[in-house]
């Protein structure tokens, strides 16, 4: 699902991945279809501006979001809008925000390594949200 925000750019994944390296583009994909096999009915929002996918519960990235994805030149960042709420026992999370928290992604078997962090992620929006 995809719905335009008033005033954000946003695109489909299609635009992400020709602004995107190469290389980091199998790892988009990746991401991707592990957040899909994890949450099928997920709300996704390709935000060009931003130069990320955000996946939630809904469209608000900062209250429904639970995780996005982000290209850099040689390395993509699979993001956690809540992560510093989240138990990283393989201490895969790096960054000193209040909330967010982020792994990089060097290889498609890294994001099969973030497997057990979208899931945690998820259930704290369910729980926080009520949903």
């Amino acid at each position: 699902m995809n719905r335009a925000k008033a005033g954000a750019k946003t695109g489909t994944l299609e635009e992400l991945l020709e602004a995107s390296a190469p290389g980091v583009r199998p790892l988009l994909l990746e991401a991707r279809r592990l957040v899909r096999e994890l949450h099928p009915e997920v709300d996704e929002e390709v935000r060009l501006g931003d130069r990320a996918v955000s996946w939630g519960l809904g469209p608000k990235k900062m209250t429904e979001g639970y995780a996005y994805v982000m290209p850099h030149a040689t390395h993509a960042n699979l993001g956690f809008y809540q992560g510093a709420l989240l138990d990283d026992p393989a201490g895969l999370l790096e960054g000193t925000g209040k909330r967010m928290r982020h792994a990089k992604l060097k290889t498609v078997e890294d994001v099969e390594r973030c497997r057990g962090l979208l899931v945690a992620a998820l259930e704290e929006r369910r729980r926080a949200l009520g949903r």
